[in-house]
């Protein structure tokens, strides 16, 4: 999902809900399972990478980097109580941005024209976003870059799932260190995303786009559905 779409995060979550982890452990050890599937699609395109919106990526990697840091600590210090009621409204975020992101965009995007120095303000708030969360991250990274960068999704394929494995990157360094990462199921979920980050980066090259965007917007509608349905029920 992360490599065609993003919204991994949609299907990790609830799984380790389920099996007792509480939220705020369930992101983390999410992240860390997750970010071995974007590295790989990040090297799967690696030959397609290129500057976006005339911002050189390697600059907004680091941006990213930075910002993934700061937003992995502010789940640290985040209550995992105070993270319940705040996760389906970060999850029912990242579906409007699935659903109305491209429209949205496309409606932004004949009216005003922006420069670099907003993109790179955009992606501050795009690695912070990842590093505290990252549910639709991707998404996001797609809406923006084609509203600020005139970029087509096509052609975000590269640098959105490098950004993806910046921001994991780095939110994994600070789950580590704070020991909020469960690796007894975290590890089994990371191998499957190393596989399914490469095939999917494979796929996301020859399947319909209507096909994965229908995928998605299902997956993401009945998870912010069941997460409203927990925490405020």
């Amino acid at each position: 999902m992360n490599a065609l779409a993003g919204g991994g995060t949609f299907a990790t979550m609830p799984a380790l809900l389920g099996i007792g982890a509480p939220a705020n452990v369930a992101n983390a050890t999410s992240n860390l399972a997750l970010m071995p599937g974007a590295a790989a699609s990040a090297w799967s395109f690696r030959a397609e990478l290129k500057p976006v919106g005339g911002v050189p990526v390697r600059l907004l990697a680091a941006i990213t980097f930075v910002a993934g840091l700061v937003g992995s600590a502010l789940l640290v210090a985040t209550p995992a109580s105070m993270f319940d009621l705040i996760v389906p409204w970060l999850l029912l975020l990242a579906f409007l941005a699935i659903v109305f992101g491209r429209s949205g965009t496309e409606w932004l995007s004949r009216r005003i024209a922006i420069g670099a120095p907003t993109l790179m303000v955009a992606q501050v708030l795009l690695g912070t976003y990842g590093g505290y969360f990252g549910g639709g991250v991707g998404i996001m990274t797609t809406a923006t870059y084609g509203l600020l960068a005139g970029e087509t999704p096509r052609s975000m394929f590269a640098p959105r799932t490098l950004m993806l494995a910046v921001a994991n990157f780095a939110a994994a360094i600070v789950f580590i260190l704070c020991g909020m990462v469960r690796w007894d199921v975290g590890l089994p979920m990371l191998a499957g995303g190393v596989v399914g980050g490469w095939a999917g980066a494979g796929l996301g090259k020859r399947l319909p786009a209507g096909v994965v965007r229908g995928w998605t917007i299902l997956v993401t509608a009945a998870t912010t559905a069941v997460f409203f349905a927990r925490a405020y029920g």
